[in-house]
C-alpha cells in the first residue's frame, strides 16, 4: 500500500499540504449526492495545478469524434459529462493580496472527508507574503436529503492582525472541459442576475440545449452572531457575484455561509428552471446550515444502515470498502430514472461520464443486495427504454430483423465511443445486459418485469447473437470472428471464449424465457426463429487446450510467448504507460479477467477443478491494468480456497484509488469498479450466491481479521451475515422465511430468526 493519505475507518485524512498530491486529492475527496457533485477544489483562489470540476448528472455535450480516418458506421460524437458552473468559489483579499495556497506559506493543513456523514472539511493556517497569518476552516456537503442543494460554511480567523478583508462569493460558468476533443467551449449564456446576498447564473449547452440554473444565497457571521452586510453585486457573461469588505478583529472567527441550488432541464422545464432554483436555495437559506447538515446526516445514516460492511482487525481494509461504498452512493441513488452510473461519477471527466457495460456487470449486483429492488429495476428499465436505439445501432452495422446491439458508451442509447476495436468489437456488453436481467429476476422474483420489459430486450439481443455467428466449414461449427473480449489488450480476435460462451448462454436463456411466457402470454418469436436458435446452440465452437481443463482465451492464444506478469520489470509497469500498443497486442499479458470473467458469471456450470486450473493458468498472466480486474480474481481465488490471493486482490481493488495503484487518480475515481470491491467481499470472501429459491454462503476470513459483517437483501428480506474465526451467524430481519445453503445443506431461516455454523472450515 502506498498510503497517500492517513488510514482511518470512517475518514480520509490529509495532514499536510503537498501540491504534488492536489490533483489526486481533488478526486479522492470529491463529494456528490447522485444528482450533482464537486471535486475537492479549494473555495478560495488556487493558482497551482488543479482540475476544477463541478458536474451535473445527465447533462452532456456531443463532442465531435476525433479520428485519423472515418469508418462506416462510426459514432459521430463522444459524449462528455460537462464541467458545469463553479458554485464553491469564495475569493478573499486582504489589503489587495489574494489568499492563494500556491503563493502562501502553509503553516498547518488538515483536510478530512468524513464518509459517515459525507462532509468535506478543511483547516489550514497560512502566512501571506505580507506576513499576515490567518486560519481558514471550511465544511461543505451536497445534500443527500435535498438533492438539488449544497452548502458551505467558510470561516476565517486573523491570527496576527486586524484589518479590512474583502470576501467575494461567486458563481462562474466560464468553465471548460479539460478533455474536449477540439478545445471547444460547451456553454452558452442564458441569463444571470445578482442581488443583495443572492445571485443566479443560468446557462445552456450547445447542441443538446440542456439548461442549468445555479442559484446562491449568503449570510455572514461574527462568531455566532449574524452580521448585517451590504454587498456590492455584479454580473458578466455566465458569472454573478456578491462582494463586501469588512473589518476583522484579531483572534475572532468570521463565517460566510453559502447556500447553493443546482437544477437542470433534465428534471424541469426551461421556463420554470430559474424560479425553481431560486425557490430551492431560499428554502435552504431559511432552514439554515446546521439543520440542512442534520437532514443530510440522517439520510446518510439510513444508507449506511443497509450498505455498510464492517471489518474488525484491518483498518486499511475497512477504510477501503467504505470508501468504495461511499462513492457508489454519492454517484447513484436510484431516485432519477433518467440517470445511470458514469465510470468516474462526479470525480472527473475521463471516459465521458456515460453509461458503460460496467453498470450491469458490476454495479447492479451491488444495488440488488444493498438497496430497495426498485433501484436495480430502474437500472434495467433504463436499458429497456433505449431498446429502439440499440436496434438502430445494430442496423447501422448491417443487422436486421430487430437485432439489438447496445452501445459500449452512451448517454441516450446512441453509441458514442470513439475507438473502433471497442465500439464495434467489444460486443460482449450485450451479454452483460442479458445476464443482469437474469440476475435481477433470481434475486427479486419479479417475473412481471421479465414479461413486460426483460423479454423484449432478451429477444433483441439473442437476434443479434444469432446473426453475429457464422458457420465454419473447416470447424463444422458456428464461430464468431473479429471481436475484442474483456481483455482489451487483444483486439480483433476470433472466437473469444468468453464472448462465445455468453452469447450461447443468452440464446439459451432467451429461448427459456420466451417458451415459458408463450404458454401464458402471446408469443413474441416465430417457431422458425426458435428452431434456428436451438439448432445453433449445439454447434457453437469453443477454443480449448486439448487434454486439459483450460479454455483458451481465443484462437491462436498459444502462439504467444507464454510469460507471466512477474517477468515484466517493475520499471515497465504499468505496460500501458510504457509499451507501444503493437507490443502490448503481441504479448500474452491480460489487462483484466476474460476467460475468468465467464467463469465468475457461470461458475455453477463448472466443477472446482476446472475453475482452479483456469485461474492458475490465467491469473499469473494478468497485469490488472483495468480497475475491473482485481475483484473478479478475488472472488474466484476465494472460491478455490486461495485465501492469500483473494486477500491480495481484495486490497488491490479496495484501495485502487486510495493508493493510486495505476497512477491515474488525478483524472477521477473508478466508480464502477468500486462495486467490484463490494463483490469481492460479499461474493468472494463470504461466498454469497443468490439462486432462484435460496441463498448460498461459503464464508472464509483472512487470518488477520477478527470478523466482518454486512447486510444483503434477498426477495427484499434484509439478512445480516457475520463471519469470524470460529464460524458465521446469519440473521433474517425480514418478514418472510428464506432458505440458505451451507456446505450442501439447505437450512430454512424464519423471519426474525438467527442461525449459525458449528465450525467454519477454511
Amino acid at each position: 500500500m502506498r498510503n497517500l493519505f492517513d488510514i482511518h475507518d470512517w475518514k480520509i485524512v490529509e495532514t499536510s499540504f503537498d501540491p504534488k498530491k492536489q490533483m489526486q486529492a481533488e478526486s479522492i475527496f470529491s463529494i456528490g449526492n447522485g444528482s450533482f457533485g464537486q471535486r475537492a477544489n479549494f473555495e478560495e483562489r488556487y493558482s497551482g495545478e488543479s482540475l476544477q470540476g463541478s458536474y451535473v448528472g445527465g447533462v452532456y455535450y456531443p463532442d465531435k469524434t476525433r479520428v485519423g480516418w472515418w469508418k462506416n458506421g462510426y459514432p459521430e460524437y463522444f459524449a462528455k459529462v460537462l464541467n458545469a458552473c463553479n458554485w464553491i468559489g469564495i475569493d478573499i483579499e486582504i489589503q489587495g493580496e489574494s489568499v492563494d495556497l500556491n503563493h502562501a506559506t502553509v503553516l498547518s493543513f488538515y483536510r478530512e472527508l468524513d464518509m459517515q456523514s459525507s462532509t468535506l472539511s478543511r483547516k489550514v493556517t497560512l502566512r501571506l507574503k505580507s506576513g499576515k497569518e490567518l486560519e481558514i476552516n471550511s465544511i461543505r456537503f451536497c445534500s443527500m436529503h435535498r438533492n438539488e442543494i449544497a452548502a458551505i460554511s467558510y470561516s476565517v480567523k486573523p491570527l496576527n492582525f486586524s484589518g479590512n478583508v474583502k470576501f467575494t462569493p461567486y458563481l462562474d460558468n466560464n468553465v471548460s472541459n479539460d478533455d474536449a476533443n477540439y478545445d471547444e467551449f460547451f456553454w452558452e449564456e442564458e441569463s444571470q442576475k445578482a442581488g443583495n446576498k443572492k445571485a443566479f447564473v443560468c446557462s445552456k449547452t450547445k447542441k443538446t440545449n440542456f439548461h442549468v440554473a445555479t442559484a446562491m444565497r449568503i449570510s455572514f457571521w461574527k462568531e455566532k452572531e449574524l452580521q448585517e452586510i451590504h454587498p456590492n453585486f455584479a454580473t458578466k457573461s455566465l458569472y454573478a457575484e456578491n462582494s463586501f469588505e469588512t473589518y476583522l478583529e484579531i483572534g475572532t472567527t468570521y463565517t460566510l455561509k453559502k447556500y447553493v441550488a443546482v437544477a437542470s432541464t433534465l428534471n424541469h422545464s426551461e421556463f420554470s428552471l430559474v424560479t425553481h432554483a431560486i425557490n430551492q436555495v431560499k428554502s435552504a437559506y431559511l432552514t439554515g446550515f446546521d439543520d440542512l447538515l442534520e437532514e443530510h446526516k440522517v439520510a446518510w445514516s439510513n444508507i449506511w444502515e443497509n450498505a455498510d460492511i464492517q471489518i474488525d482487525g484491518d483498518v486499511a481494509a475497512q477504510q477501503g470498502i467504505r470508501f468504495n461504498i461511499f462513492h457508489l452512493y454519492q454517484t447513484y441513488t436510484g431516485t432519477n430514472e433518467k440517470l445511470n452510473i458514469g465510470p468516474k461519477g462526479f470525480t472527473g471527466e475521463k471516459y465521458g461520464g456515460a453509461t458503460y457495460w460496467d453498470t450491469e456487470a458490476y454495479c447492479l449486483p451491488f444495488y440488488l443486495k444493498t438497496a430497495d429492488p426498485k433501484i436495480a429495476r430502474q437500472l434495467l428499465i433504463y436499458r429497456y427504454n433505449q431498446l429502439d436505439k440499440a436496434i438502430e445501432n445494430a442496423e447501422k452495422l448491417g443487422f436486421v430483423n430487430g437485432a439489438a446491439l447496445y452501445p459500449m458508451v452512451t448517454m441516450n442509447g446512441e453509441e458514442c465511443h470513439n475507438e473502433w476495436e471497442i465500439t464495434f468489437e467489444e460486443i460482449h456488453r450485450n451479454g452483460a445486459i442479458a445476464f443482469a436481467i437474469y440476475n435481477y429476476v433470481r434475486h427479486t422474483g419479479d417475473h412481471e418485469y421479465l414479461k413486460d420489459y426483460g423479454r423484449p430486450v432478451l429477444n433483441a439481443i439473442a437476434r443479434f447473437w444469432f446473426q453475429r455467428f457464422n458457420w465454419s466449414k473447416a470447424k463444422q461449427a458456428y464461430v464468431m470472428l473479429g471481436v475484442t473480449g474483456p481483455n482489451e489488450y487483444e483486439n480483433n480476435v476470433n472466437n473469444n471464449w468468453y464472448t462465445n460462451y455468453i452469447a450461447k448462454w443468452c440464446l439459451s436463456y432467451a429461448l427459456e424465457v420466451e417458451e415459458s411466457w408463450a404458454k401464458k402470454d402471446k408469443a413474441l418469436l416465430s417457431n422458425q426463429e426458435l428452431f434456428q436458435w436451438k439448432e445453433m446452440l449445439d454447434k457453437i465452437y469453443f477454443p480449448k487446450l486439448e487434454g486439459t481443463n483450460i479454455f483458451l482465451q481465443q484462437d491462436g492464444f498459444l502462439d504467444k510467448e507464454l510469460l507471466n506478469a512477474s517477468d515484466i520489470p517493475d520499471a515497465q509497469r504499468p505496460i500501458n504507460q510504457h509499451w507501444s500498443w503493437d507490443r502490448i497486442l503481441r504479448s500474452v499479458f491480460i489487462k483484466q479477467a476474460d476467460v475468468l470473467q465467464g467463469i465468475y458469471l457461470f461458475e455453477d456450470h463448472f466443477d472446482l477443478d476446472v475453475i482452479r486450473d483456469n485461474f492458475d493458468f490465467y491469473e499469473p498472466k494478468t497485469v490488472h491494468e483495468s480497475s475491473l480486474s482485481p475483484c473478479v480474481h478475488a472472488i474466484i481465488a476465494a472460491k478455490i480456497g486461495n485465501l492469500d490471493k483473494a486477500y491480495e486482490m481484495y486490497l488491490r481493488t479496495a484501495r485502487l484509488d486510495l493508493d493510486d495503484y495505476n497512477h491515474e487518480a488525478d483524472e477521477g475515481l473508478h466508480i464502477t469498479s468500486m462495486a467490484g470491491t463490494w463483490m469481492s467481499m460479499v461474493e468472494g470472501l463470504a461466498g454469497v450466491r443468490v439462486y432462484e429459491d435460496h441463498v448460498l454462503i461459503d464464508p472464509k476470513i483472512p487470518a488477520t481479521w477478527k470478523s466482518y459483517s454486512f447486510k444483503i437483501r434477498f426477495r427484499n428480506n434484509p439478512i445480516q451475515v457475520t463471519v469470524n474465526q470460529e464460524g458465521y451467524v446469519l440473521e433474517n430481519f425480514g418478514n418472510d422465511s428464506i432458505t440458505y445453503t451451507y456446505k450442501g445443506k439447505k437450512i430454512e431461516l424464519c423471519a426474525n430468526q438467527t442461525s449459525n455454523s458449528l465450525q467454519l472450515i477454511v
